[in-house]
């Protein structure tokens, strides 16, 4: 499933040729992917797409009246290109620009989602209890200490909710979990703010690496031009069960936490 990183490096794929373009037309060719395609969106006809931005694993086309939602679900991918190039199977939606591209939405299972937020309205329902955005500046070093107080869930799937921290999605809790020496079994509740604030930053290290590497390719995930993320060969634990840590040698063990493989070093986290 693509995390914020792979929803990130789309976003920046696509911004450059759309922002700026006006809609000249939207074609809907599935009209219920997780949810019902909202026939709202049309009213961007003739519209100029003033930006493209992202909310967690949600990207944003912005225009006047309002914003095009698209979320990836877990095999959905972008596409910038010719509006008369040949449809591929599971090619769900068209945003065609005036100046003859448009973005394409693919996706195999059709988990993913088109939505639709009105301009100057509240947020849309699926994004009104979100947490902080991971890079930025409203992902203080004290937040995870102050909303972990008397949680006993574990560390691993506390810093998975999205209404603690967005976007930290698997892979990255394991990698930012191993970078900050902690067992990802610890309970969120009893971990020191010195802990804490020394995870908020790999959390920050560990994302901003995988954008920058592309993202992380394991499966289904691909950049807009096609091309794999990279950031898997920097992984430290996530799928490396029986390997050796590159710290102490020490076997890397996996288990199951809350439905996800999770991967650890036993020497290096406590």
């Amino acid at each position: 499933m693509p995390e914020l990183p792979e929803v990130e490096v789309s976003r920046q794929g696509i911004e450059p040729f759309l922002t700026g373009q006006t809609i000249q037309n939207i074609i809907i060719r599935t009209p219920k992917l997780r949810w019902l395609v909202p026939e709202d969106i049309l009213q961007t006809k003739g519209e100029v797409i003033r930006s493209v931005t992202r909310r967690a694993k949600y990207i944003f086309i912005n225009t006047t009246s309002g914003s095009i939602i698209l979320h990836l679900g877990m095999t959905g991918f972008l596409r910038v290109f010719a509006h008369t190039t040949p449809l591929k199977k599971h090619d769900h939606l068209d945003i065609i620009l005036g100046n003859g591209q448009c973005l394409r939405f693919n996706d195999a299972r059709k988990f993913g989602a088109c939505l639709w937020q009105p301009a100057d309205a509240q947020p849309h329902v699926l994004l009104s209890n979100l947490g902080p955005e991971p890079l930025t500046d409203d992902f203080v070093d004290t937040h995870l200490h102050t909303r972990a107080q008397g949680r006993t869930c574990t560390v691993k799937q506390f810093i998975m909710d999205n209404a603690n921290v967005v976007g930290v999605g698997n892979i990255y809790a394991n990698e930012a979990l191993f970078m900050s020496g902690i067992h990802p079994k610890r309970k969120a509740g009893n971990i020191s703010l010195k802990r804490y604030k020394l995870l908020t930053q790999n959390i920050k290290i560990v994302l901003a690496a995988a954008i920058e590497q592309g993202g992380t390719t394991l499966k289904d995930f691909s950049n807009v031009d096609g091309n794999p993320g990279y950031f898997r060969l920097h992984l430290n634990v996530y799928g490396r069960a029986g390997e050796p840590c590159w710290n102490c040698n020490t076997e890397i063990t996996s288990f199951m936490l809350g439905q996800r493989n999770t991967f650890y070093c036993k020497q290096c986290q406590t």
